[in-house]
């Protein structure tokens, strides 16, 4: 089957007999106000209008376990204006503060949806063959490693940390650290040292939970090295938790004095108690990279993330008990946190680490079968390469299958035509964005809206998303920077380090006052569907992972033969895209194979194997602003075919004549679009 961009391939049934969590939550709404709702878009104008109310009734209808003022609790809907300052300070961003004067734990809530069952999958690599690990063991361990960490003097607002794949106790030594209020923060361990070190040096954690090795692609990696650079460059470590994943814990270079055992840590008869903490209290703390400096630290708060992960799976996903959820993600990607929100409805969720594309591309699929996925996730790219690998899915039993989720970079439409074609038309197929700084898919889907070939279906309940022209106007059916104009509960409580609010204002709110600027280009069509046409800014992405053009720099500028460099990325609709690096040779210095693969090596190393250039070139120059920052946007889009008077104004560079030598140097090079 061929399709075109907005090919209906997937629709809902009529109600009955559809019976969706969403359509619960409609009637909800319409009987406590006394309102009706024509369909999914009218619905999704009164959560973006009514903010409070929307809000409000999430917490009452999901049942949240937390303290709120009594005069709200005993209010009866509609909600009065006069007690909106108990569910929003004000809409004013940034600055604002969702339910200021209540208290929640998130550990606490997702324990109350589970009640002796299995809930949790998982499947490495490194440890052969599928586990079941039932609710009452979740407990019994999450109580052990919390008991643990309040031993050793962990108590809230303390952060502990993670050098961790998606394995069972990445999710226990979480959800125990949650448990008593302390931050969590993780990075996945194919991160390099120094990518580790610009993270966790920031946030000064306490604690470190950390493996020895794991296997990838049948291969061995070690990572004791790692390790020991990681703890020798993070002072404030007072002990480090080993796991022995790869069977050689006992020769990690950990001192004595700082060392634990996760097998020995902690009481195992000690009761599991949830330390409630105010609605914004960290949580845990994700990293996305600017153009400049460190990668940001974004902090996420208890109560935020807790109700916008139990909206968005429940209402939008349609996941509760019965379902089994899935997600092909590293710990270093914020679609692990999306993954492990799961716990919050009620859904089994499914853990796997290793290659995706080991033995060979049906890795995953038969993973689904196994372990019969209702909901599998995965990156677009892999997508991709399983189409190009000739993948033929018809002879596996997927029939548990419902819902197909893509996210990472936009869908292309030969994706949306081989899933369609492979899975049948009962498998909603759903191609999802949002992001690291809000840890939630904000377009994505609905049980109650059509889906379409090449588009994200909806903007997401309590979403305002809209697509702002340069002048900052609301512009229908053409393509401009995706903007969220009311507050979400999952937005960033702060930025570490941040403590005069002026790097989150800069990331989110210079473009225009009061709206939150995402860096993607969008396209939003009259029926709210739309297409995402990737970044605006120059932040490379790559697997759902960015890094900084800075942490490039850094390294690659180390190496005495490179005197300066630009590093892009090319990525556009439909495609990865590719990164280019640009290289400034110093005197004497020539760019051979010899040369690129040292410094790929190194970058291997120290970010992460995904992000080594593509293409390496060498320049003259490298383009420069009058106040001397490199220029990386301009080029981009030249990249992409823009013509080089539209890029740039010439009287804005201090060297204008060093993006006419790139233009001349990639002039014969088909970048695409």
């Amino acid at each position: 089957m061929v399709l075109s961009e907005g090919s209906e391939i997937w629709s809902p049934l009529p109600r009955p007999p559809r019976d969706s969590e969403l359509d619960h939550f409609m009637d909800y709404v319409m009987s406590s106000h006394g309102i009706e709702f024509t369909g999914y878009s009218d619905f999704w104008k009164f959560s973006v209008t009514e903010v409070e109310a929307f809000w409000d009734l999430c917490w009452r209808y999901f049942r949240i376990v937390g303290e709120r003022p009594q005069q709200l609790l005993t209010q009866v809907l509609p909600l009065k204006k006069e007690v909106y300052q108990h569910i929003l300070t004000g809409r004013e961003m940034p600055g604002f503060r969702f339910f200021p004067e209540s208290k929640i734990n998130f550990a606490e809530n997702a324990f109350n949806n589970f009640q002796g069952k299995a809930c949790i999958v998982s499947s490495s690599e490194t440890r052969p063959g599928t586990r079941l690990m039932p609710a009452s063991k979740l407990w019994d361990e999450v109580s052990r490693i919390a008991s643990g960490l309040r031993g050793i003097g962990v108590s809230k607002g303390d952060r502990v940390v993670g050098y961790l794949p998606n394995i069972e106790e990445t999710l226990v030594a979480f959800l125990a650290s949650a448990s008593i209020g302390a931050v969590w923060s993780c990075c996945a361990p194919d991160f390099g040292p120094n990518s580790v070190i610009d993270r966790f040096a920031q946030i000064e954690p306490k604690v470190l939970f950390t493996i020895d090795g794991y296997k990838y692609a049948g291969k061995d990696q070690d990572r004791k090295e790692a390790v020991r650079e990681i703890i020798a460059n993070i002072p404030s470590l007072r002990a480090v938790v080993a796991i022995d994943y790869a069977g050689v814990a006992d020769s990690l270079p950990i001192s004595n004095l700082l060392r634990h055992e996760w097998k020995e840590f902690g009481d195992e008869n000690s009761p599991l108690k949830f330390e409630r903490v105010e609605f914004s209290e960290p949580l845990w703390i994700l990293y996305s990279s600017g153009t400049t400096g460190l990668p940001k630290a974004i902090v996420h708060g208890h109560g935020g993330i807790t109700l916008e992960l139990k909206k968005v799976l429940s209402l939008h996903q349609n996941l509760g008990p019965g379902s089994r959820f899935f997600w092909y993600t590293t710990t270093g990607w914020m679609m692990w946190n999306f993954l492990v929100g799961g716990l919050l409805v009620g859904t089994d969720i499914v853990l796997f680490d290793g290659s995706p594309a080991f033995p060979d591309l049906y890795r995953l699929w038969h993973f689904a079968e196994e372990t019969e996925l209702t909901q599998f996730g995965a990156s677009a790219p892999y997508i991709s390469n399983c189409i190009k690998a000739g993948v033929d899915l018809h002879n596996i039993d997927l029939s548990k299958l419902r819902l197909l989720g893509s996210t990472g970079a936009p869908l292309p439409l030969e994706g949306f035509e081989w899933l369609h074609e492979q899975l049948g038309s009962e498998v909603q197929i759903v191609s999802v964005s949002g992001g690291t700084d809000v840890c939630t898919a904000f377009l994505t889907s609905s049980p109650l809206s059509s889906t379409y070939a090449g588009k994200l279906s909806v903007r997401a309940l309590g979403a305002a998303i809209e697509s702002f022209d340069a002048d900052g106007h609301a512009c229908l059916g053409s393509v401009g920077e995706l903007v969220i104009t009311e507050p979400m509960p999952s937005m960033p409580v702060f930025l570490w380090g941040d403590s005069k609010g002026t790097r989150f204002h800069s990331s989110y709110f210079e473009a225009y006052a009061g709206i939150w600027n995402h860096g993607d280009w969008i396209r939003i069509d009259q029926d709210g569907s739309s297409v995402i046409y990737g970044r605006s800014d120059s932040t490379l992405n790559r697997g759902g992972i960015r890094m900084g053009t800075a942490e490039f720099y850094r390294i690659i500028e180390s190496f005495e033969e490179v005197g300066d460099s630009l590093v892009v990325d090319t990525s556009a609709l439909g495609t990865d895209g590719e990164i280019i690096a640009f290289l400034v040779m110093n005197q004497g210095s020539v760019l051979d194979e010899k040369l690129i693969g040292r410094i790929s090596t190194k970058i291997r190393q120290a970010l992460s194997p995904r992000h080594v250039p593509d293409r390496w070139i060498a320049i003259p120059q490298v383009p420069r602003t009058l106040n001397g920052k490199k220029v990386e946007i301009p080029v981009r889009k030249m990249l992409l075919g823009e013509p080089l008077e539209k890029v740039v104004s010439a009287g804005a560079l201090a060297n204008p004549e060093s993006l006419k030598s790139i233009a001349q140097s990639v002039a014969r090079l088909d970048f695409g679009s």
